[in-house]
């Protein structure tokens, strides 16, 4: 595999109707069940807890990452990088940017689920603070395959005691 490239410039923004034409195009070749526009349009114009962020490089609409934000807990829905912009460390600044921003406002939990099978995604979350704390059978209907879930707590790099491991299953 080749070496990681540099990251051009960024520039994070949120995402607007108007990146949606860019978006569902790195979607559609980024995913075997990709997002819909009505999926996305209800993130942007009608869920109350959904935040959805692009990255862009120069003009170029490069990478995109949407949330759920409840109470004191980010999920984090959707993640994609344009093939060509991949292993350059976009989706790396886009979680960073997103994590930062929400210790900054007081979140303690972030939630994701992955393929077993992504190991670039698996790492990436990893070197980001998320640990495996359990699976969902069966949760992506194109193959079945399961899901890990992965948790980033906050508290416990703030130098806390951590959390009941008990309290984080997932059945």
């Amino acid at each position: 595999m080749a070496e990681t490239q540099t990251r051009p410039p960024l520039s994070l923004a949120p995402m607007t109707l108007d990146d949606l034409d860019d978006v569902l195009a790195i979607e559609r070749v980024s995913f075997k069940t990709p997002w819909s526009r009505a999926a996305f349009r209800y993130e942007l114009a009608q869920n109350r807890v959904a935040r959805c962020m692009v990255a862009r490089a120069g003009a170029r609409l490069c990478g995109y990452l949407c949330l759920w934000e409840i109470g004191h807990e980010i999920h984090i829905t959707n993640l994609a990088v344009h093939p060509e912009w991949r292993r350059r460390g976009i989706a790396r600044a886009l979680l960073e940017s997103i994590l930062a921003d929400g210790r900054a406002r007081g979140v303690l939990l972030a939630f994701l689920e992955v393929r077993p099978t992504n190991v670039e995604a698996l790492g990436l979350y990893g070197s980001l603070g998320f640990r495996i704390i359990g699976e969902r059978k069966g949760y992506y209907f194109d193959t079945g395959e399961d899901a890990l879930v992965m948790e980033a707590d906050f508290r416990l790099s703030q130098g806390a005691a951590p959390a009941d491991e008990t309290l984080g299953t997932v059945g």
